[in-house]
Formats: C-alpha cells, sequence, structure tokens
C-alpha cells in the first residue's frame, strides 16, 4: 500500500485482516492437534479450516479434490486413472498389519513405494500428486523407501480431509501466536 493512501471501502477494516507471510498449517487431525486436544489447550484456540489446497500440473493450478463429487470433475486425472487411484486409496485405508487379506500381495514394510505404485498401475503424475501433495514429501526418494511412510502419511491426509470435508489443513484464527498465548491462559 502507498503511504497517505486509504484502503478500498469493500476490503472492510484493517484490523479485520490477519496475514502470517509464513503460515504453518496443520493437519486436522495430526499429532500436533491432538495433543492440543488433549491438553484441553483447544478451549482458548479457534481454528480456521483452510478453504482447499492447490497443486500446479499440466500447466495450470487445480483443486486437490477433497470429496467423490471433486474428484470426478478434476481435471488431474483421467476417468480410468481415477478408478486406479480410488483403488490404491481404498486399499492404503483397508490395510491392516495383522490382516494379510487386506495386504493384496503387498507388505507396507518391505515393498517400496514404486513397486505399490506399480501393483495399482498408477500413472506418473498420479504418482507425484499421491507422493507430494498427499504425502507431502519434499523430493522423490520415498519412491525407493518402503511403503510404510507413505502409506501412514496419506490416510492421515484422508482422515484430516474427513474431518472437516473441505481440506485437511487448519490453521490458529488469529495466527500462530495464538498458541504460546492459548497455553499460558
Amino acid at each position: 500500500m502507498i503511504p497517505d493512501q486509504k484502503p478500498a471501502e469493500s476490503l472492510g477494516r484493517d484490523r479485520d485482516w490477519n496475514i502470517d507471510l509464513i503460515p504453518k498449517f496443520m493437519m486436522a487431525n495430526g499429532e500436533i492437534v491432538r495433543f492440543l486436544t488433549h491438553t484441553d489447550v483447544t478451549r482458548y484456540l479457534e481454528f480456521k479450516q483452510i478453504a482447499g489446497s492447490y497443486v500446479y500440473s499440466g500447466g495450470r493450478v487445480s483443486k486437490v479434490p477433497a470429496n467423490a463429487t471433486e474428484a470426478l470433475s478434476s481435471p488431474l486425472m483421467g476417468i480410468f486413472e481415477k478408478r486406479r487411484m480410488k483403488n490404491f486409496l481404498v486399499w492404503a485405508e483397508a490395510y491392516k498389519d495383522s490382516d494379510p487379506a487386506t495386504h493384496q500381495g503387498l507388505d507396507i514394510d518391505r515393498n517400496t513405494m514404486t513397486e505399490v505404485f506399480k501393483k495399482f498401475g498408477l500413472a506418473a503424475g498420479t504418482q507425484e500428486f499421491i507422493g507430494h501433495a498427499m504425502a507431502l514429501h519434499l523430493d522423490d526418494s520415498y519412491l525407493g523407501q518402503t511403503a510404510r511412510d507413505t502409506v501412514e502419511k496419506v490416510r492421515l491426509y484422508a482422515a484430516s480431509v474427513l474431518r472437516y470435508g473441505k481440506s485437511p489443513y487448519i490453521y490458529p484464527l488469529y495466527g500462530l501466536g495464538d498458541l504460546p498465548q492459548a497455553f499460558a491462559r
């Protein structure tokens, strides 16, 4: 904003805006939120759900689907690829260490993510989407590692989306400064 220039009336009062230059989102079903709930600090905190997350793919920005309806209309994958991804997500959610019937011939402690993706026939773009938009891996090194970490992260992502519906991410309503303030109360 230029000094001595008043903001547009349509924007409302300036104190109604809060912008964190380096926001730190929390997974709605993540460990830190469980910790805050367990310590009862959430009585003093309000959270805002992030409207959605987006990825840059194919030369455009697309919303990460948060429900079945969005997934069907999403341009991120073709119709057949959507079905393969659904099969992967159903498998990841149903996988139980103690029940070999849920493994579909895979062992997440022995098989790499490359082998898991190959089993489900997922295309490179879908692998990238799962690894980076859902599991939040920073690079492709996870592909050569055992699948447990990525599967657990995908399960956390799915559980977090289910908790609120639009996005897996939440953020303290008045910024990160609310966290230590809530503990002080």
